[in-house]
């Protein structure tokens, strides 16, 4: 992208629908980014690890990855519709699915436009709370088990799933320098 031509910058909200206490993003993308390449910065901004899919749905219309193995499957190609033709003016709204098992349904609204910037390159987070809920951990019911079983230290399942996580995690964590150092890691 260094030579293509500056484009509009937007300002999103990503707001993990249902959950509460709310996980949210704040973040800054270049309006000529694919879907696609969005999908990639919501991963990261979020704190998901791609290793599910995913598909957008814009004012009615459904956009995700042709998936030769599921001819029944009909969404329109994500590589070939930018942010702006998905989303041209502010307050835009649509929805981010992630992981159709255990459906990670993310609000995605256009809190600004702004004036192509020439010095910015593809995408920021600007703030945020908590962390996302912990991959597979079966959906809404399974991730406030999660939390219910953490916070008990007398629950039995407690030590398993420590043991599952495979590292402390905290509901509470949010991180800002690491999700932007995240997200320099991404090519445009």
């Amino acid at each position: 992208m260094e030579n293509a031509p500056a484009a509009p910058i937007y300002q999103l909200k990503v707001t993990l629908a249902e959950v509460g206490p709310p996980v949210w993003r704040r973040i800054r993308v270049r309006g000529d980014l694919s879907l696609e390449r969005l999908h990639a910065v919501v991963q990261r901004a979020m704190g998901w690890h791609d290793s599910h899919l995913h598909e957008w749905t814009v004012e009615g219309r459904r956009y995700g990855q042709p998936e030769a193995d599921e001819p029944e499957y009909e969404a329109d190609d994500e590589r070939k519709v930018t942010f702006r033709e998905a989303a041209p003016v502010t307050r835009s709204r649509f929805e981010y699915l992630y992981d159709l098992g255990d459906s990670w349904t993310h609000e995605v609204v256009v809190e600004k436009i702004e004036p192509p910037d020439p010095q910015f390159r593809f995408a920021e987070c600007l703030g945020g709370e908590r962390a996302c809920p912990p991959e597979d951990c079966g959906g809404l019911h399974g991730y406030y088990n999660l939390i219910k079983t953490l916070a008990d230290l007398k629950n039995p399942e407690r030590e398993e799933m420590l043991e599952w996580l495979g590292a402390e995690w905290d509901a509470e964590r949010f991180d800002l320098a690491e999700i932007n150092s995240a997200l320099k890691r991404l090519k445009a």
